[in-house]
Parts: C-alpha cells; structure tokens; sequence
C-alpha cells in the first residue's frame, strides 16, 4: 500500500466521528461574510464582469480568493484551537502536478470538442472577438500578432505560466474548501461531504455570476449552474486532495484548471454557449463527473491491492 492510500483510511475513520459544527458554521460564516461584503461593495460601485472589468476590481476579486484560507486560520487559531496540520497543507509527491498538468489540458480538449460538435461552441480562427474586445478597451490592435503566432503563444502559456500563477491564488481556495471545509464534513460520508462542498463552493461564487462571471445574462439560473459545475469538479479534486493528502496539490489542480479556463479556450472559443458549452456549461459538468468517477475508481482499485 502507498503511503498516500492512507487517505482512504483516513476518510473512513472520520466517518465515525461527529461533524465539528461549530467549526464549520465559524468558517462558513467568516468566508461568506467577508467575500460577499467586499463583492457587495464592488457591485454597488458599479462593477461588473463583463467586457474588460476595472482593474482595481479584478484585483480586489483575486484577493477574495484568499478569504477561504484566511477564514480557516481564524477558525482553527482562535475558534477550535487545531493546529494547521489538519488542512493538509503540504507539497506530497511530484507526480501527480505533472500528470495533473497533462490531464486537466487534456480534458477541456475534450470538452470544447464536444461543444463543438453540438454546436454550442464554434471556433473563432481568426481571433476577431480578441481584437473587437482589445479595440473596445481603448487598446491598439494594429500591431496585434497574427493569429497563427498568437495561439501557440496563447497556449505555451496556459499551459506553462498561467498554472503557475494561478495556483498561487487557487491555493487560497483550497486551504478552505479542500483543506478545512472537505475534511470535516467527511463524518457526513464521502457522497454527501463531496455534494456539500460542491455546494458551497458555487454559492460562493454567486455575486460574481450574479454580474456576468462565467454566465453573462443568466443571473440566477447562472447560480444554479456554477453550482453544477463546482460539484462535478469537486469529485475529481476531493479524490486527488484526500489520496495524497495534499492542499498544495488542490490548489495547484485549481491553478491548472483557471489557466485553461481564462486562457486560450476562452480567445478561440468566444461565444460558446455558458449553460450547455465551454468550461461552464453541462457537457463540462458531465466530463468533470466522469473524470473524477474514473479516478475514484482507480484509487479504490491500488486501495484493495
């Protein structure tokens, strides 16, 4: 047995314990509270997501992204007095960044395929909607490169830069919801920690989609949507999370996720349809959930070995 498939064990012994309530109502209320305050603010002051937003506003939303770890460190220093080994919060083998830096890219070629295919997604070659979008902004577009630079350009670095800034910021997530939050919810049972925290990870994000992030003109059913798409993901990133007992490689799982998705798929895919096509929509929900079936699956499989 690998040392990582201790997770496993891990999981079952806490399901026989009891969920730490007042923890978790701490860190729910803390993360909840501080993000939406600070997104309300932004909202009342006329930001939105749609076109290029302000720039003090897209840093202001990237600094939330560390509200998740802030709450966890409040909750377990001042609250449960736990120290902050219990959020798992350490690098474990190299492996799996490198194949989950394959992996994720690989995937959401398989989901813009199939988007394709439906035609809920359709290319744009010539990268005119990146133009438009530029020119709009105030920016020259005269000495953009050509498109068949750009792309290998546009893809080089979301597949190699972009995760690893990314991650930086995704890594406050993960300190909350894979860290703190997934571990204790687990006495729920795997099925419902998992859903539980898919849950609570869309409704997170529900101000932003409320103003047009990820679904522009669907603010409510855009909620229900995120949430959807946080579920299926969370299956995939619970089990890598829990098997090498690694925060750090959730939030790096994250990173590579975001570099993909805010990357060259949105540029040569600009007008995918959010609620069936792209990274938001229910094909990315199916894939999402059959990916992380398949690596369920697997590790239960080397468990029993």
């Amino acid at each position: 047995m690998m040392p990582e498939d201790n997770a496993d064990i891990a999981a079952a012994d806490a399901s026989a314990q009891a969920v730490d309530t007042r923890g978790v109502l701490c860190f729910l209320a803390i993360t909840f509270g501080l993000t939406y305050a600070v997104e309300f603010v932004l909202i009342a002051s006329g930001f939105r997501l749609t076109g290029v937003p302000a720039l003090a506003g897209q840093l202001a939303v990237a600094a939330v992204m560390w509200v998740p770890a802030l709450a966890t460190f409040i909750t377990i220093r001042f609250v449960t007095g736990e120290g902050f080994g219990v959020t798992m919060f350490r690098f474990g083998s190299w492996r799996p960044y490198v194949a989950t830096a394959v992996l994720v890219p690989m995937v959401f070629a398989v989901i813009y395929v199939l988007s394709w295919s439906v035609l809920a997604a359709r290319p744009d070659w010539q990268l005119s909607s990146l133009a438009a979008t530029l020119e709009g902004s105030g920016a020259d577009v005269s000495s953009m490169p050509e498109p068949e630079v750009l792309l290998p350009v546009l893809l080089v670095a979301s597949l190699l830069g972009a995760p690893l800034i990314n991650s930086l910021f995704g890594l406050g997530e993960e300190v909350g919801w894979r860290g703190y939050l997934l571990p204790k919810l687990m006495p729920l049972g795997k099925l419902r920690a998992y859903v539980a925290v898919g849950v609570v990870w869309g409704m997170w994000h529900a101000p932003l989609v409320a103003i047009g992030f990820n679904y522009p003109g669907h603010p409510l059913l855009g909620i229900v949507a995120m949430m959807g798409l946080t579920t299926s993901l969370s299956v995939f990133i619970n089990e890598m999370t829990l098997h090498y007992r690694s925060t750090v490689l959730a939030g790096w799982i994250h990173g590579v996720f975001n570099a993909q998705a805010y990357g060259i798929w949105r540029v040569l895919f600009p007008g995918v349809n959010p609620l069936l096509g792209g990274v938001t929509g229910v094909i990315a929900m199916a894939v999402w959930l059959v990916v992380g079936l398949a690596t369920a699956l697997v590790f239960a499989r080397r468990t029993h070995l």
